[in-house]
């Protein structure tokens, strides 16, 4: 049995909030526990908001207590009325993470029976250390990297097989693939969303969250590799273009990796539109059809590529800027 990093927070904090309530005198110190339990939260962000709300929905119960109780008794009814006026007025002011909260203030000063400054004074102490407490805790996060690592390494591992399966397909070396890996992919995306936003939400001021961009990247490449399957079983028959497609898928799979080299397939991709354009027209509905489903296919693959570019900044030089620099070298040369 797996001991999560709430549990444990909780079972550190709540000890905490009641020894600081038993030392500042303050009466009912179990309260400093719950008021705690309920503020533990799974992110920093959740954290700080779950705190201003629950802060100043107990500030807005105690209000409401006095003006009830004060004026129409402390009874059972009363207090089923104040509950049903100041849940809507909670939620209308956007407080509602602190109804569960602000109740324990309110049954507090329900069950003293009588509203006198000391003991809204004691209440605003629980209240300040019940949640300060449970803030302070909850301000620690672990690191996440570990296991988005772990599925970011799991992602292009079904990235690879995707797409060398794509290329065995195309060679009708592999006609009974399963597409198991679809659904892996998706399951992995799922997955890193929970993570990735609460990465984000742990590291507030941060501007750039590297693994929001990537797994973001991966799932719009994703879809456009689901948007492929069904343009590949439309490739003519075993031939030079079918093949040079499958060799380039080939070369894909080989490449998923977190760098970015996309500018290289980029080119190489050029010099493939640029030879099937000078292929014969088709002359037959069927051959137009392939010819269609070959241009979109093409396109799809570029949008795969310019993702991956933009994501981030290239880690290799375009092969026409390396030919250009090989041709200056050349000329110097020639000139010395």
């Amino acid at each position: 049995m797996k001991i999560g990093y709430r549990t444990i927070k909780t079972a550190i904090a709540t000890p905490i909030a009641i020894s600081i309530a038993q030392l500042f005198g303050v009466s009912n110190v179990v309260s400093a526990g719950i008021l705690t339990i309920l503020c533990i939260q799974s992110s920093r962000k959740k954290s700080v908001e779950s705190a201003v709300q629950r802060f100043f929905a107990c500030i807005l119960a105690i209000i409401f207590s006095v003006i009830f109780f004060e004026i129409f008794g402390y009874t059972p009814y009363v207090l089923g009325v104040l509950l049903a006026v100041f849940i809507p007025t909670a939620v209308f002011l956007k407080v509602e993470k602190g109804i569960m909260t602000s109740t324990v203030i309110t049954l507090n000063l329900y069950a003293f029976d009588s509203i006198k400054l000391d003991f809204i004074y004691d209440q605003l102490l629980l209240i300040i250390i019940g949640i300060g407490i449970g803030l302070l805790v909850n301000l620690y996060m672990p690191s996440l990297d570990k296991e988005l690592k772990v599925l970011q390494q799991e992602l292009e591992d079904n990235f690879q097989v995707i797409l060398k399966e794509i290329a065995l397909y195309i060679r009708e070396e592999n006609m009974d693939w399963d597409g198991k890996e679809i659904t892996k992919v998706s399951e992995i995306l799922e997955k890193a969303d929970d993570l990735v936003e609460r990465d984000r939400e742990n590291h507030m001021l941060r501007d750039e969250h590297s693994f929001y961009n990537y797994f973001h990247m991966r799932k719009k490449q994703f879809d456009l590799l689901k948007q492929m399957l069904p343009l590949v079983t439309r490739l003519p028959e075993k031939d030079i273009i079918s093949e040079e497609i499958a060799i380039y898928f080939e070369k894909l799979s080989e490449a998923v990796h977190p760098g970015n080299t996309a500018i290289v397939f980029l080119y190489e991709l050029q010099k493939l539109q640029e030879k099937f354009k000078e292929e014969e027209l088709p002359e037959t509905h069927e051959e137009f059809e392939t010819r269609a489903s070959l241009h979109q296919l093409l396109h799809e693959i570029e949008e795969y590529l310019k993702l991956k570019y933009k994501y981030k900044k290239s880690d290799v030089k375009s092969p026409r800027s390396r030919r250009k620099l090989k041709q200056k070298k050349e000329k110097k040369m020639e000139k010395a």
